[in-house]
């Protein structure tokens, strides 16, 4: 649900309540079922109790977790990579490095990753805290939502954060391009008489989402989840029936203490014609091989509508090169949605920051930012590296180490070469041995006529 305010209409106290109240809808109908989804609590633990005499198993398989942990994991398990161009890469990238690690920022970004795949979106705020430094935070859509213009553009105006007190009393805060103000909710709209000038350039908060759609990575296969839980419910209710069994005796008579002594001793004795007596169970019909087949079925078309791969199958470990990337290409195409629209909201993220005084950077800077996303899968260091050999001398060293998994920082990585190369140009010991001495002299593994003149 998108919120909308005409551009050239200002944003009321009753306008700020139909929006309030639209909000407590969607997180009711929709946001609680997603998180109840994701916490184990399905339909099937609240449908109507069975009578006493019959089993009633509630099993849930969590698949709605499995899938948010596993793309989640697949998507963001490597922390985004941050490259920067320009002149003055140098502190930008210093600066950038120093504000993620501050605000810890790769948890912040994986836990974002995380509220996305569950909601189909997530908010982050910005702020300048009481150290004087600029914070981030994220928010899940319980907690906040942005009020977007009516343009084709959809520009952001205002941005609503909401949160309950210990007095079950609603608070809240609305930021605008300029400046926050405090409410509370008593009956009517009650706000405080201070404002606060935020100093970013823009509404401080960027709302992330997970498609255009912003509908949550499992909400597509919630029905198949559901009917998967009670089909897997029964089949644990037909096991007890199975265990429970009715014994059927006919063609004799049996008193209260024989039957107490069959079911105590487990013993069947009688005298007679044995040829007249039938001792059974009475079984209902057996439906064990549709139910197998329909639990199979819906399992392979959770996977399959979700587009996330089933990583635990037995199959699945066996699999490598090109096999692996065709399993693994649903979940893929997912990612590479998700990492456009993380990009987008990361370079609003920027955007803002810079033009806070605060940060003392210049107002363009952001642009200079490139991220880079690289899935958490299974590497091959070696060939890896015979990529990386072979990319020599037709592209930048930059793209070279790129390649490499075990290269969390290229930009520090490259630092680090440049260091050794120099130190080793400067090293007594390394030029004695090599070659290349100071003052004209040769190296002592140089001979005459052998690449050096004899003196």
């Amino acid at each position: 649900m998108l919120f909308r305010l005409p551009s050239e209409e200002k944003l009321t106290d009753n306008k700020l309540n139909e929006f309030i109240a639209k909000h407590d809808a969607e997180c009711a109908f929709r946001f609680k079922h997603l998180k109840d989804a994701y916490e184990t609590d399905y339909q099937i633990f609240h449908q109507k109790p069975k009578p006493d005499y019959k089993p009633d198993n509630r099993i849930a398989v969590n698949f709605a977790k499995y899938m948010v942990d596993t793309f989640n994991g697949y998507f963001i398990g490597n922390p985004i990579k941050i490259s920067v161009d320009g002149d003055a890469a140098g502190n930008i990238k210093k600066y950038v490095e120093l504000l993620d690690q501050y605000n810890d920022q790769d948890d912040n970004n994986a836990e974002l990753s995380k509220i996305c795949c569950i909601y189909g979106k997530g908010y982050e705020m910005y702020y300048v805290d009481e150290l004087g430094n600029i914070g981030i935070t994220y928010l899940t859509p319980f907690d906040a939502f942005m009020i977007y213009d009516d343009s084709v553009l959809c520009r952001e105006q205002y941005f609503v954060r909401l949160y309950i007190d210990s007095n079950d009393v609603l608070h809240g805060s609305v930021s605008d391009a300029e400046k926050i103000r405090w409410f509370t909710q008593k009956g009517k709209l009650i706000w405080e008489e201070e404002e606060k000038i935020h100093g970013f350039d823009g509404v401080p908060a960027t709302e992330y989402v997970e498609n255009k759609e912003r509908t949550c990575i499992f909400e597509p296969v919630m029905s198949m989840i559901d009917a998967y839980n009670k089909a897997i419910s029964e089949k644990s209710n037909d096991v007890d029936y199975f265990a429970d069994a009715y014994m059927k005796i006919l063609g004799t008579m049996l008193g209260d203490d024989e039957v107490e002594h069959i079911r105590d001793n487990r013993i069947i004795n009688f005298d007679g014609d044995a040829n007249q007596l039938i001792v059974d169970f009475l079984n209902k019909p057996d439906g064990d091989t549709t139910q197998e087949h329909l639990i199979d079925r819906l399992e392979k078309l959770i996977f399959q509508i979700g587009m996330v791969a089933n990583i635990s199958d037995e199959n699945f470990g066996t699999s490598s090169g090109i096999a692996m990337k065709y399993k693994l290409q649903g979940m893929s195409n997912l990612a590479k949605t998700k990492e456009r629209k993380f990009t987008s909201g990361m370079n609003r993220r920027y955007k803002l920051i810079f033009s806070n005084p605060v940060s003392g950077m210049k107002e363009n800077d952001w642009v200079k930012l490139h991220y880079h996303f690289t899935p958490n899968i299974p590497s091959n260091v070696l060939e890896e590296s015979q990529i990386a050999g072979n990319l020599d001398g037709i592209v930048s060293q930059e793209t070279q180490l790129g390649v490499l998994s075990v290269v969390d920082n290229v930009q520090s990585e490259m630092e680090k070469i440049e260091s050794e190369q120099e130190k080793a140009k400067t090293d007594p010991v390394m030029t004695q041995m090599f070659g290349g001495a100071g003052d004209g002299k040769s190296g002592v593994l140089e001979e005459p006529g052998n690449g050096s003149k004899e003196t």
